[in-house]
């Protein structure tokens, strides 16, 4: 496959500007004070920090270097403000790069924000021929494609009406329409997708799989985890307006949501960040260990993890209970058990306690995981943490790279009958 898209040391900086604090009043009062020596009378209590920024440089994308053959669908994955939605401007020619070259083959459609290339004062007929002609389309092709595109916006019934009346899930539904159907060679599309409903999106994701097996390239730009495992088979992960890995889209995935950050077999709780302040009672450490009692950072799924929760009470709690939660690392809770039942939960007096379990690690797959702990009294919380982070769970068996690119998050052990033979025709 032949290279369309190549990226070599491309970097953006901008500078924070010194003007444009909303009126031509307070920028002239703002440099009236700087040429006196005075600070910046429009600045807030509190803003000094930012005042200190005023005139220096924000590097947006450093030293970016990857490639994007023809009918790759390329993931672009990473935390708000890693450079992502600036890359993408880049690429659609929105905005130049302050260094570095990039080579692009083909014509590009982008969908980079709610409405961009709609004028709100048109309808959304007459929409779809300004955005097709934006991007390059004759008015035969658009013609040619609006029956198609309107039936899959859903929008029909509104399609004569001003976009300035539509809600921003039609606008989505328009925009994407008129970027997917009109034969780009690159699809580049941003996270607009979010906005939509589940069945259109299942219907944008669909969609891009056919244009990418059509040997056309998809770049996409999500934070939703399971559609970029789904559509994408390569991925860039970006941070800080670095390129930090691009490969399998499972290892991109596995990095951006810190599994390698899950090397610790002990934390310490007592000053660990919380929603809110716990109530007669906190708790001190996490420990995990084997069954030997040596301390865990990787957990072979052959072993179980054994976790010892220390916590100390202030003042004597009755009925006290214990609950604990175990979350996938891309958000989704898989189970929860509690110390006590309905009937049994004990009255304790103030002191330190030790609670243990142990969590079956043969029906986790692969991946990084996380631990929530909550303590009560009476049914009220006493202390809660969510997010703890917990040992990965591995595979040193021989199909371990088979198990980690199975769907789903649990492994549940399937029991299968022999074969049966039903006819010999």
């Amino acid at each position: 496959m032949s290279t369309v898209i190549s990226v070599e040391q491309v970097s953006k900086s901008y500078r924070l500007g010194q003007i444009g604090g909303g009126t031509l009043k307070e920028d002239f009062a703002r440099w009236c004070a700087k040429l006196q020596g005075k600070p910046d009378p429009s600045l807030k209590i509190g803003q000094e920090h930012h005042a200190r920024l005023i005139g220096q440089e924000f590097w947006a994308l450093q030293d970016v270097s990857f490639e994007v053959k023809q009918g790759e669908v390329l993931g672009i994955i990473g935390r708000n403000g890693a450079g992502k939605s600036t890359l993408l401007k880049i690429l659609s020619q929105v905005t130049t790069p302050t260094s570095g070259e990039i080579k692009i083959k083909g014509r590009i459609a982008s969908l980079l924000e709610v409405g961009t290339g709609f004028h709100p004062e048109l309808t959304g007929r007459e929409n779809i021929f300004l955005n097709g002609a934006i991007l390059g389309m004759t008015k035969a092709e658009i013609r040619k494609k609006f029956d198609e595109i309107v039936a899959f916006s859903g929008v029909e019934e509104f399609i004569d009406t001003p976009v300035k009346r539509y809600s921003s899930g039609m606008y989505v539904r328009l925009a994407f329409a008129v970027a997917a159907h009109l034969e780009p060679e690159i699809l580049i599309v941003d996270e607009v997708l979010a906005v939509g409903d589940a069945e259109f999106q299942r219907k944008c994701i669909g969609k891009m799989q056919t244009v990418s097996r059509g040997g056309r390239t998809v770049l996409f730009v999500s934070h939703n985890i399971q559609a970029v495992r789904q559509l994408c088979t390569k991925s860039l992960y970006m941070s800080g307006g670095q390129v930090l890995l691009v490969g399998h889209t499972n290892d991109a995935i596995a990095q951006y949501l810190g599994n390698t950050q899950n090397g610790t077999s002990e934390i310490v709780l007592e000053n660990y960040p919380r929603n809110a302040e716990p109530q007669n009672g906190r708790f001190q450490l996490i420990q995990y260990q084997n069954g030997n009692g040596e301390p865990l950072t990787k957990c072979d799924r052959s072993q179980d993890m054994h976790v010892k929760v220390v916590i100390k009470l202030s003042t004597e709690i009755e009925e006290f209970d214990f609950a604990m939660a175990v979350t996938h690392c891309e958000g989704i809770k898989l189970f929860s058990e509690t110390l006590s039942d309905e009937h049994n939960k004990p009255d304790l007096p103030l002191g330190t306690y030790a609670i243990s379990f142990i969590v079956p690690a043969k029906y986790l797959k692969i991946g990084a995981y996380s631990i929530a702990l909550c303590a009560l009294h009476k049914g009220r919380v006493i202390d809660f943490l969510d997010g703890l982070p917990a040992p990965e769970i591995v595979d040193n068996k021989a199909n371990g790279d088979i198990e980690a690119h199975r769907w789903g998050l649990v492994r549940v052990p399937v029991s299968w009958m022999p074969l049966e033979k039903l006819s010999n025709q």
